[in-house]
C-alpha cells in the first residue's frame, strides 16, 4: 500500500493489543474511544435511550469501516497505476 506507516494505519484502525485470555484485540484510536465513552455516558445519564445510542454507535462503527475499505481500495488502485 502506498505510504501507509504503521502510525498512519493505527491512526484510521487502532492499535493491537495483546490481552491473555483473548488474544489480539484491536484499541481504537482515543478519538473513537473518545465518541464512544461520549455516547454511553449520554445512555446512562438517560439523555438518549440505550436502543438509539446503540443504533448510533454500530452505525459508525460501520462507516468506520467502509471508510478504511474505500481508503484501502484507492491506495491499491494508485499503487497500479
Amino acid at each position: 500500500m502506498a505510504n501507509l506507516t504503521p502510525e498512519a494505519i493505527h491512526k484510521y484502525v487502532g492499535t493491537p493489543v495483546q490481552v491473555p485470555v483473548l488474544g489480539t484485540v484491536i484499541v481504537p484510536p482515543p478519538e473513537k474511544v473518545a465518541f464512544y465513552a461520549g455516547i454511553g455516558v449520554l445512555a446512562a445519564l438517560g439523555l438518549v435511550e440505550w436502543p438509539i445510542a446503540l443504533i448510533i454507535t454500530v452505525g459508525h462503527v460501520l462507516a468506520d469501516q467502509q471508510h478504511f475499505r474505500l481508503a484501502r481500495g484507492v491506495g491499491e488502485a494508485l499503487e497500479a497505476v
